[in-house]
């Protein structure tokens, strides 16, 4: 399964805000071996969110939204998802229903906070109020980050993918004196390997069988320098009486 991730917000383009809830979910995703290929951050404006979700939700199995719900004037996810399903927003029902056994009256909330485009699942914000939103393979979640994680922990389960397994192995050498190592390996072994230079060269190999994984890595750390272990510190001894 491959997924996209478009987090809207004008605060996370000014940087004003980290985006932590794009970082959160690819690490979610990774744990479930599902890809993440695009990542992409666009500003609170119906337009934007709608090309953009319209061309992913043709290209991956999953598009997954987050920032801009609720009812106020700059939450325009909503429109901008109907706005590319071609469906107007309604007055979900299922939402409303939900929020009122949370002790919230109807004539209390805000007009609009549970309008969602016609025909989708209504995902329930259990740390907030404005809820959030399932169709045609699009997921709208909110952009605080608590009432984010809370609701995809709530549909995860709908994403899978192929077990993802990895060793690393760091080698106290340049980066471009790896290479030939690095498409040795390529060649020998059905693994994918990425290279994140630092003070030492950090090598990950990543594949779908553990033990090709396990005997890449070993295959590797014979053939690389690896940084000495640190010293340990002397010990001191109390003289005093």
């Amino acid at each position: 399964m491959n997924v996209a991730v478009v987090t809207v917000g004008d605060e996370l383009l000014a940087g004003q805000t980290t985006n932590t809830n794009a970082t959160w979910l690819c690490e979610r995703f990774d744990r479930r071996g599902v890809d993440v290929e695009r990542v992409t951050t666009v500003p609170d404006r119906v337009t934007d969110i709608a090309r953009v979700v319209n061309e992913y939700r043709a290209e991956y199995d999953a598009v997954v939204v987050t920032g801009g719900v609720g009812p106020t004037h700059d939450d325009v996810t909503m429109d901008g998802v109907a706005a590319a399903l071609g469906r107007p927003l309604e007055e979900h029902e299922t939402a409303l229903a939900w929020l009122e056994e949370e002790g919230y009256s109807r004539s209390d909330l805000t007009a609009g906070t549970a309008d969602l485009p016609a025909g989708a699942r209504a995902l329930h914000n259990e740390v907030g109020v404005a809820p959030g939103a399932a169709v045609e393979g699009i997921y709208v979640l909110p952009g605080v980050p608590a009432e984010m994680r809370a609701m995809f922990e709530s549909i995860e389960e709908e994403f899978s993918g192929t077990e993802t397994y990895r060793k690393d192995v760091v080698a106290d050498e340049p980066e471009s004196a790896l290479l030939d190592r690095i498409e040795s390996l390529r060649e020998r072994f059905d693994v994918s390997v990425g290279s994140y230079p630092g003070e030492s060269v950090r090598i990950e190999i990543k594949g779908n069988e553990e033990p090709t994984v396990r005997e890449a890595a070993d295959w590797l750390r014979e053939r690389v320098e690896t940084p000495e272990p640190n010293p340990e510190p002397p010990s001191t001894t109390d003289a005093s009486n």
